[in-house]
């Protein structure tokens, strides 16, 4: 099992060949039993990765929960970018509030570089279709995403960057399904 690390890791964008296929054979989306969904979000983070991705991309809100709950856990590396593409894609005011608990969570932990990135994002894109602000008082200036970007040295003075960036990867992981 593979367990955090604190460095920090760049958010990708460009998809890979199994997003890809999903892409281009949207039937896949629906083809997934819950039991087999359970099975994959209770595994390694490629597992829960895709688990989270097909939820999303399904919107299939019956899992809110269990992928905020896996979220919040933040147990495995690189698993989180796919709870936080499904929350996006689900596009609640109750999915804002989880991302908000996280970034109330992991945000102040400094030495903590796990998926705050994907979360300020998905975040940002509720708060553009719900009409909302509450990444607001994360990103104002001096809040706790630039102190938590600041915290390392060769990310100083790259807040605002690494947010907007933040915000068009999750755009560009929502944008093939979008209606």
């Amino acid at each position: 099992m593979i367990r955090r690390r604190p460095c920090p890791r760049p958010v990708n964008t460009r998809m890979s060949d199994p997003v890809r296929a999903i892409v281009r054979g949207r039937s896949i989306k629906n083809k997934l039993s819950d039991q087999e969904i359970r099975a994959l979000l209770a595994y390694e983070w490629r597992s829960r990765l895709t688990a989270a991705w097909l939820v999303g991309v399904a919107r299939r809100v019956e899992w809110r929960e269990r992928i905020g709950g896996l979220l919040l856990a933040s147990e495995l590396t690189y698993a989180g970018q796919g709870y936080c593409l499904a929350l996006a894609r689900f596009g609640s005011q109750d999915d804002a509030d989880i991302l908000v608990s996280y970034l109330d969570r992991y945000l102040p932990q400094l030495e903590c570089r796990y998926d705050q990135g994907p979360a300020l994002g998905a975040l940002m894109r509720l708060d553009s279709q719900l009409g909302t602000s509450h990444s607001a008082r994360f990103v104002a200036p001096d809040g706790l995403w630039e102190r938590w970007v600041g915290a390392l040295p060769h990310t100083r003075g790259t807040a605002t960057a690494w947010a907007d960036s933040s915000r068009a990867a999750i755009d560009a992981w929502c944008g093939p399904w979008d209606a």
